[in-house]
């Protein structure tokens, strides 16, 4: 008998075509109902919900009850993190959708990753932090210096309350379109929260990409990027 975990059947979960478009419909952070989720992916309810409790047992998503509704999300950031790593690598195989909507060139500019900021926008600023020792790469490990603390405390964000969360403080995800790192982790997550309430953007109607506005563009490149 063979040892270790058993990647197929998490593949096989994965790799059905329904599922994967559930899957990357709850990239976008927010939880969803089986019908919402059916829509997406363009099946009955019966059959999503025939598919979410396949995943649900597999713990690669999980149900919030509230009334007489149950939302999904993905159960972790790891899931997350996996799903984001299978597109870029679906990118660079040139596994692509036949049809291309309007929306791509927005998702490659700037989107949501689970809770954080991801495309071109999202590697700019993790380059920037890099760049600027904000960031700094240890190990195997991803660390905010104290020029980093600093900065992100002067922006409004409480590094102390996210030091208390049990996420990683902040980690590089490999961004599938640009195949570059963009920050993740609780502080990815706080900054993008941090730039909706300074309403520098706004999340799009029915999709992950993010939209900001010209003045929150200004603010973004002065007060982020430095620029």
């Amino acid at each position: 008998m063979r040892d270790g975990p058993h990647i197929a059947r998490i593949a096989a979960l994965i790799g059905e075509a329904a599922r994967a478009e559930m899957l990357s419909a709850l990239m976008g952070g927010q939880a969803l109902t089986a019908t919402e989720l059916a829509a997406a992916c363009e099946v009955t309810k019966q059959t999503a919900s025939a598919h979410l409790a396949r995943l649900l047992d597999a713990q690669l998503v999980s149900v919030w009850p509230q009334g007489r509704h149950r939302y999904y999300r993905l159960a972790d950031e790891d899931v997350a993190r996996l799903l984001e790593q299978l597109m870029g690598v679906a990118v660079r195989a040139g596994a692509m959708r036949v049809r291309t909507g309007p929306r791509e060139p927005a998702l490659r500019e700037a989107r949501v990753c689970y809770d954080h900021l991801a495309g071109e926008r999202g590697v700019a600023l993790f380059d920037s932090f890099i760049e600027r020792r904000l960031l700094r790469h240890a190990a195997d490990e991803l660390q905010l210096t104290q020029e980093g603390m600093a900065f992100f405390r002067r922006l409004g964000i409480d590094i102390d309350a996210l030091h208390a969360e049990r996420r990683a403080l902040c980690r590089g995800c490999l961004d599938w379109s640009a195949r570059r790192q963009h920050l993740a982790g609780a502080l990815g997550a706080a900054l993008l929260q941090r730039i909706y309430a300074l309403r520098w953007a706004r999340r799009a109607k029915d999709s992950r990409a993010v939209v900001f506005t010209p003045a929150g563009l200004e603010a973004w490149k002065r007060e982020l990027l430095h620029n």
